[in-house]
């Protein structure tokens, strides 16, 4: 008994030392209100691997403000990543239930949960590592950036630097190597083949899109009538430096009919239409 009381007194003393440390490494991201972030630990873990291998690394970025981005490219994000972002706090608390439940029976991590307000915190301040400390240290950050920021500019800022390719980082700099157009123009098509590489964006290229990036396109493209994007920044207050403006809360944008001649849920999945109110845009589909 007291070998087992000094084991779960260790035990106890390692998970408090661990969540001390995620705590006190946390950083501030208060600055991200109005700063945009002049690279991102994912920008330079991919710049230190292509030194590491004697090349040039690559980078090609152009930061826009949520209101230049399509609303199109919006949905899809967002029914591939992330549908339920507007409602929650920076977790989803029933998929992490869920893929706990799945990676405990299979016995590894074969799902995730990471909602678009964890893959931001992972992008800008942390590394792609599996580590439970690491996880802890996203969930924290995650946890920061809602309280800190607005949801349309967490998305503002997702959008602009998450990795669309070799050297490729945002909706604009993606909109215009594959498309030859700016991400305020992207059509239905172009939207969710973007957003359907996001997984893989490496390996999956939307500018010559393979049979199977196809078949995730038109997945997402069925979603994508029902999921109504945060709002558009109406009345911004600070004006970042490169001229754009961050995103804050205004009038929500009208939603989209399912796309015309597609099922409007995923296989096995049921997704409730829009709801119908007298007003346009409605509200956003009950869950």
């Amino acid at each position: 008994m007291r070998r087992v009381a000094r084991v779960l007194v260790a035990a106890v003393a390692v998970v408090f030392g661990c969540a001390v440390y995620a705590l006190v490494t946390t950083p501030d991201v208060r600055s991200l209100r109005t700063k945009n972030p002049e690279t991102t630990a994912f920008i330079e873990i991919r710049s230190k691997t292509a030194r590491a291998r004697g090349e040039k690394p690559r980078r090609v970025q152009r930061w826009v403000s949520y209101s230049r981005i399509s609303p199109q490219l919006v949905r899809a994000v967002l029914v591939t990543e992330d549908s339920a972002f507007w409602q929650h706090d920076g977790l989803d608390y029933q998929q992490i239930k869920e893929s706990m439940e799945v990676n405990l029976e299979r016995g590894e991590f074969a799902r995730g949960a990471s909602t678009i307000t964890q893959q931001l915190a992972k992008n800008l301040y942390l590394s792609p590592s599996k580590n439970p400390l690491r996880k802890l240290r996203e969930l924290l950050i995650a946890r920061r950036l809602e309280s800190e920021l607005t949801k349309g500019r967490i998305l503002e800022l997702y959008l602009n630097v998450i990795e669309w390719g070799n050297g490729i980082y945002g909706a604009e700099a993606a909109a215009r190597a594959y498309f030859g157009k700016p991400a305020s123009q992207l059509d239905a098509g172009e939207s969710a083949l973007l957003a359907a590489a996001i997984a893989n964006p490496r390996v999956m290229n939307p500018g010559d899109p393979t049979a199977r990036l196809r078949r995730r396109q038109q997945m997402v493209l069925r979603r994508m009538g029902a999921v109504e994007p945060p709002v558009i920044a109406t009345a911004p207050s600070t004006a970042l430096p490169d001229g754009d403006a961050p995103a804050s809360e205004g009038a929500p944008l009208p939603m989209l009919p399912p796309s015309v001649g597609l099922p409007p849920s995923l296989p096995g999945q049921v997704v409730l239409p829009p709801k119908v109110t007298g007003k346009p845009g409605g509200g956003p589909p009950r869950r």
